[in-house]
């Protein structure tokens, strides 16, 4: 049961990061399209930047499962919100 919390937290975390990600193509990016986009970001090396403004939607999921008293699934957000960190800085540095 616990298990199976934290998974959800996990994989809310992943989709609000994603639709943070998405928000902030949408925002920054020049009127292209997401792929365009990416793979310019991709190429000039800003793209851990966009996946790391697209983890603050993160925080409006881990709050939500707070006020819930839905703790399992806040440490899955939190777990999600910290392995992108890991994958955000590997990207960055590698």
């Amino acid at each position: 049961m616990i298990k199976k919390e934290v998974i959800i937290g996990l994989v809310t975390g992943f989709a609000a990061n994603f639709l943070g990600l998405l928000l902030a193509v949408y925002i920054f990016g020049n009127g292209e399209g997401f792929t365009t986009t990416i793979n310019q970001a991709m190429a000039e090396g800003f793209f851990s930047k966009l996946v790391s403004i697209g983890a603050i939607l993160n925080l409006v999921a881990f709050f939500i499962f707070i006020k819930k008293k839905q703790d399992y699934r806040a440490r899955g957000v939190l777990l999600a919100t910290i392995l992108v960190a890991v994958f955000t800085f590997l990207l960055k540095f590698w």
